[in-house]
């Protein structure tokens, strides 16, 4: 389909858009409480043991979200259900000025991670087929580079927001979000309907179910989710770990948040960039070795300066692995939107569960050990060897799948490379 045909915006309005809702529903919805959990802390909002809980509680609706969106888009269509989770996080983050109560609070970080999870499922089906085919890891990345400016924003916005109350920050990321919102509306690519879509309905779905079943790309979805899991030590203990494990104050860890939201900001282009040069297995697994190796260090390391240089290291991963994975999974897949968007959809499903479940057994652990920062982040590491070694074996079936079928599964292996 071209860009140009009518009813079409231009690739650059499509793109702004995809990222604008990144950038809403999952860079500042999600890392927005990362950077205020000290703030809110000290400030007598929420006692320690509710403040890390009410962490995972985005993550919990994020789960909510990935598994409710192929039906929200049925219902609503992708292009409504991606502006009202824009909404929906808009009006969440708004909410959270108001500290009513713990239940107040939790409901509305619910609803910040299922607009967030509506979105990552449904944000790449609704632009990418709209644009030009090479390097769709570029592409992938533009779109989700909104992720890391949101990550960026929280590091940069809230401690000038922070000198006026924390109810002046909230209120003033919620009017972003909703400027963001209003520029996107208008700003999608609309779907153009085709006689020949209805009688291939069912084969799509038939090919969706054979291709997302496949043993290859389950084990592909088990080290997305394992790499996902060991995001959340960092995504939501680093800037506590600095300010007060470490004791450096809450200006030090902002400036630590500061410098992950830079690396988060070229995490999406560069790693889509060396996506379209080395293939997107081996940029996976180039950078979650290189991710292991800064939670090593960062478990070893007391100095400010080491930190902040990890931190450029390892805030580059949570919105770079994105767009790899989904070219990736594409790759795995059958030809054709539909086996595509449900293959995503299984992987969102599965990090949003694992990403769930692993943030409300860290912040029991954080608990249950007095806050203890670097346990976390050395169960991190953990996840990511597990990571590793599930594309081990991901390669080792694809190996053993060329061996039986040289002819046609060589060309896929290069294409794959």
């Amino acid at each position: 389909m071209s860009i140009s045909s009518a009813g079409q915006v231009p690739p650059w309005r499509a793109i702004s858009a995809g990222a604008s809702a990144s950038f809403v529903g999952i860079g500042l919805a999600r890392f927005v409480y990362t950077p205020l959990l000290p703030e809110l802390i000290r400030d007598g909002w929420f006692s320690q043991t509710a403040g890390a809980y009410l962490g995972a509680a985005n993550l919990a609706g994020y789960l909510i979200g990935a598994l409710a969106a192929r039906r929200v888009s049925r219902r609503l269509g992708d292009l409504r259900a991606l502006r009202w989770s824009m909404v929906l996080a808009t009006v969440s983050i708004l909410a959270c000025c108001v500290p009513v109560s713990v239940t107040w609070f939790f409901l509305w970080r619910l609803a910040s991670g299922l607009a967030g999870g509506v979105i990552m499922v449904r944000v790449a089906g609704a632009v990418l087929p709209h644009l030009p085919d090479r390097r769709r890891g570029l592409a992938g990345g533009a779109v989700f580079l909104g992720l890391g400016l949101g990550i960026a924003a929280t590091g940069t916005l809230i401690p000038l927001l922070l000198d006026h109350g924390l109810r002046v920050t909230w209120i003033g990321l919620a009017i972003l979000c909703a400027v963001l919102t209003a520029f996107s509306w208008s700003g999608w690519p609309t779907p153009a309907s085709a006689p020949s879509t209805a009688p291939r309905v069912a084969p799509l779905r038939k090919a969706a179910r054979r291709g997302t079943g496949s043993l290859e790309l389950n084990l592909a979805l088990g080290e997305y989710g394992m790499l996902c899991v060991s995001l959340v030590p960092t995504m939501e203990f680093l800037v506590d770990f600095v300010s007060r494990g470490l004791g450096e104050g809450a200006g030090r860890g902002s400036l630590v948040w500061i410098v992950y939201g830079l690396g988060a900001i070229a995490g999406p282009t560069s790693y889509g960039l060396l996506a379209d040069r080395i293939g997107f297995p081996a940029t996976i697994r180039l950078t979650s070795a290189v991710q292991a190796a800064a939670l090593v260090v960062l478990c070893t390391t007391h100095g400010l300066l080491p930190i902040m240089l990890l931190s450029a290291v390892i805030g580059s991963f949570p919105p770079g692995i994105v767009p790899v994975f989904l070219g990736r999974v594409h790759q795995l897949v059958p030809r054709g939107p539909e086996a595509q968007a449900a293959a995503w959809g299984r992987a969102t499903i599965v990090s949003a569960l694992l990403l769930a479940l692993s943030s409300y057994g860290f912040s029991y652990l954080f608990d249950r050990s007095d806050g203890d920062h670097r346990l976390l982040f050395t169960l991190g590491v953990c996840a990511v060897a597990v990571g590793l070694l599930l594309d081990g074996a991901c390669h080792l079936v694809r190996s053993r799948a060329s061996a039986r079928r040289p002819d046609t599964d060589q060309a896929v292996e290069v294409a794959g490379r």
